[in-house]
């Protein structure tokens, strides 16, 4: 054992009778070395015995960058699509020996360069940072990226009949606010319909009925609430309750990006359902330069309940 107590390289090599050079070439997997197939197994034996782990700050050195990938989520991100994307992510850098590391609310600058100074991570990534960056919808986002997911909720409801609809907004800006607000904008205007409304939903619970009551009497021709999420349409269908308003026969209601709540409602939220575990496997080959061809991205669709 070393003096610290960790298990080196040394002491592996040691335990298995070869040089320590030898060690790191078996142990890295070094394929410019021709070593015999007993000479691997007892160093991986000796290691394997001795409980050694790769000391971290080595390899980032000798290798120039850590195995670890850090992926920011800024506050009010966190959701389904979120969720399955960090699991793409985590599951996609594990099978290629990385380690992802989630911080959640941390994105400014001086945050992000603490580490990089401290880990020298292989990437840093940003959850939804090429819409934060004013990334305009091509033909791909509108099939199945970010904006047909948008588009998706908007469809739904006008093939129900519904002309005149508004989007449901949170009381607070969220990093794709903007980003989220302008798709369905356009998905309205790809479907012929009039203009988009829009009002917040704000808390506590009277203040979320009484912001809706004074948009129904201001608009009385809206048949449909477009919620920016799941929660915004919970807290509608709560406000709606209140107001006496029948869902859906007086005021169809649908969510996005679906939580397990909504189907605990009365009644039950239909919403929409984004699956975005193949995004995160795509941005984790990203990251490592290892080609992603054979991955595409997963339609969202829509989770049909009794609210819309």
């Amino acid at each position: 054992m070393g003096r610290s107590g960790r298990v080196t390289l040394t002491d592996v090599a040691k335990a298995s009778g070869v040089s320590r050079a030898t060690v790191s070439f078996v142990l890295n997997d070094d394929p410019r070395q021709t070593i015999s197939a007993a000479t691997r197994e007892r160093v991986v034996e000796a290691a394997a015995d001795l409980g050694y782990v790769p000391h971290g700050i080595a390899r980032a050195l000798r290798e120039g960058s850590s195995r670890i990938v850090v992926l920011n989520v800024d506050w009010g991100m966190e959701g389904n699509f979120s969720r399955s994307y960090v699991r793409g992510l985590d599951e996609e850098l594990a099978e290629h020996d990385h380690i992802l590391l989630v911080r959640h609310g941390h994105a400014i600058p001086e945050a992000t360069q603490k580490v990089l100074d401290t880990i020298a991570p292989r990437a840093v990534l940003r959850l939804g940072e090429v819409y934060m960056q004013g990334h305009a919808p091509n033909a791909e986002d509108w099939e199945n990226g970010f904006a047909a997911n948008a588009a998706l909720q908007l469809t739904y409801l006008a093939e129900r009949g519904h002309a005149r609809i508004a989007m449901a907004m949170p009381d607070h800006d969220f990093p794709l606010t903007a980003a989220r607000l302008g798709f369905a904008r356009e998905a309205v205007r790809r479907l012929g319909l009039p203009a988009l409304e829009r009002f917040v939903v704000p808390r506590p619970r009277e203040a979320g009925a009484a912001a809706v009551k004074v948009f129904l009497a201001a608009h009385p021709d809206v048949t449909a609430l477009a919620a920016f999420d799941d929660d915004i349409a919970l807290r509608s269908l709560t406000a709606l309750n209140d107001l006496g308003v029948r869902v859906p026969e007086n005021m169809a209601v649908i969510g996005f990006d679906e939580t397990e709540h909504g189907s605990l409602s009365t009644p039950a939220l239909t919403t929409v359902h984004i699956d975005a575990e193949i995004l995160g496997r795509i941005a984790a080959r990203d990251a490592l330069g290892i080609d992603s061809g054979g991955l595409a991205p997963v339609p969202g669709r829509i989770v049909v309940r009794t609210s819309a």
